[in-house]
């Protein structure tokens, strides 16, 4: 899907301003393909840079209903929402090939370039890295040494699924004030688990009723998908409101 097939699905489904934002150089030479950026709205003041997880990219139904509703709810409060896609994601809509995710170095390096390139074109007066599971995880990593002003987990993945002690250092390390939006089942640390460890006393943590890594919840619990998703949308804006407290 390319800018202008986004900007006519963003027309056809919500009335906002969207552009697209194409980095290329210093990309091209750290030897890293050239990013399309998709930006809603207007970040006057917080512009929220939303990056995806490991196997869906920044279009997949949650990326875009997490955006248009965090741009529904915040727009009045100068609220932006950019996305991108990670290297090997970028590398998968030219050839339509799949990929495992790239090593951490790599992807750091890259949303690394895409901040500075992004600060130079807007010029937010505050930058809140969001991320979907492996997003989160590398937001708070690139917050223990870039300077933004928050961040945001949604599903952070605690403990990998084929086992293995818990990745607390991004929290530990994260210098950034941090909020964990977890769903109660989420196979990566769920609810009785993830609030035992001490690291967690320094996070603003949020449970979704039943939810597992994608927030959806069973039909028994008497919630659904779309209230943990709009629970969500309203913990990050009461978060990012809270950053002025």
């Amino acid at each position: 899907m390319n800018c202008s097939q986004v900007n006519k699905t963003l027309e056809d489904e919500v009335a906002v301003e969207s552009k697209c934002f194409l980095i290329k150089v210093p990309l091209e030479t750290e030897d890293l393909l050239e990013s399309e950026c998709m930006l809603d709205g207007t970040p006057n003041e917080t512009l929220i840079i939303f990056t995806h997880g490991a196997g869906a990219n920044m279009h997949s139904d949650f990326m875009q209903e997490m955006a248009r509703g965090l741009l529904d709810k915040g727009a009045e409060h100068g609220i932006g929402v950019l996305r991108f896609n990670f290297p090997y994601m970028r590398a998968n809509v030219l050839d339509g090939k799949r990929r495992p995710p790239d090593r951490a170095p790599k992807i750091l390096k890259d949303f690394n370039i895409h901040i500075k390139a992004i600060k130079r074109e807007y010029s937010p007066k505050r930058i809140i890295l969001m991320g979907k599971s492996m997003g989160g995880r590398m937001a708070a990593i690139l917050a223990a040494d870039t300077p933004v002003d928050g961040v945001i987990c949604l599903g952070y993945p605690f403990i990998a699924l084929k086992g293995g002690e818990p990745r607390l250092a991004p929290i530990e390390e994260c210098q950034a004030p941090l909020c964990v939006i977890q769903g109660e089942r989420d196979k990566f640390g769920g609810k009785g688990q993830v609030e035992l460890w001490s690291v967690m006393e320094k996070v603003r943590l949020h449970w979704l009723t039943d939810g597992d890594h994608s927030f959806k919840p069973r039909k028994s619990s008497g919630s659904t998908q779309e209230a943990n998703i709009n629970a969500a949308i309203s913990h990050s804006i009461n978060f990012i409101r809270g950053l002025d407290a």
